[in-house]
């Protein structure tokens, strides 16, 4: 039997305001995640997001339940939250972390979409563009 353990997968993306492009973005920003990281959609614990207050068009995790990834996320637990506002916060932003079990040892592959690599260019110098 493979032997799992639980890993943590981050990510963002810069979007606009309306409930279109968060559903799009959102989509693309999970799809990433779930196929770079070879994720097994039972592995799943949850998801989280966050969103920057200028982001009110739509909640991220409706967006993820609306989103054509061709991924089912019926029974997956979604959080939302809002950003915490501080000096110099980016905008149009949401971040994720997926909460998932993984084989033992892997390497999670983050994600940050649409110059959201700026946030953390510490967790995306391997990743591809």
């Amino acid at each position: 039997m493979e032997e799992k353990r639980l890993y943590a997968l981050r990510g963002a993306v810069c979007t606009e305001n309306t409930a279109d492009a968060i559903t799009k973005d959102v989509g693309a920003l999970y799809r990433r995640l779930f196929l770079d990281n070879a994720l097994v959609a039972e592995d799943i614990v949850s998801v989280q997001f966050t969103v920057t207050p200028d982001l009110d068009a739509l909640n991220p995790a409706t967006a993820l339940r609306r989103a054509d990834t061709g991924l089912d996320v019926s029974s997956v637990p979604l959080f939302c939250a809002q950003e915490p506002v501080v000096k110099n916060l980016p905008p149009k932003v949401i971040r994720v972390m997926i909460t998932a079990y993984m084989p033992c040892p892997s390497v999670p592959r983050h994600a940050y979409l649409n110059g959201a690599d700026a946030l953390r260019p510490d967790l995306c110098k391997d990743v591809p563009k």
